[in-house]
């Protein structure tokens, strides 16, 4: 599980990239410590880049993610990928026996004063999850 803090532009990026690259042998989700914001529409562009479609995605808080059905406890890892993110995970998840690894990645939003400036910043952050995945988990399935 991929988590940020409002599940609008890091971690939707990070899920996606992760079923693009590694398929579907791994349950993938991701969450954030609140859903206050509907997914970027430059995260969306600069991963349809890649052939990852994040356009459907909904934005969900760590709450409404265990109301709808999804326990904690099902998952064995929580990759954080911001500081408020993971001091969620850390507090949500000390009664489960699951890892929760915090990757430090660049929040885009804000960065750039034109499009393609913009652009370029979710490139960055996207890059950054992408060499994040590699070294955590290998080569992908499928060519990046």
């Amino acid at each position: 599980m991929f988590c940020c803090d409002h599940n609008a532009v890091r971690s939707p990026m990070a899920e996606g990239i992760m079923k693009k690259l590694y398929g579907t042998d791994t349950y993938v989700q991701s969450v954030g410590v609140r859903n206050d914001l509907e997914i970027d529409g430059f995260a969306i562009a600069v991963c349809k880049e890649l052939g990852v479609e994040l356009s459907r995605h909904r934005s969900r808080s760590f709450e409404e993610m265990q109301q709808w059905g999804d326990d904690l406890s099902s998952f064995d890892l929580v990759v954080a990928l911001s500081p408020a993110s993971q001091r969620s995970a850390l507090e949500l998840t000390r009664y489960f026996h699951l890892t929760v690894e915090y990757w430090p990645i660049m929040d885009p939003t804000g960065i750039g004063e034109n499009r393609e400036q913009k652009l370029n910043a979710y490139r960055q952050s996207r890059d950054q999850i992408i060499s994040k995945l590699k070294d955590r988990f290998g080569p992908p399935s499928e060519a990046a």
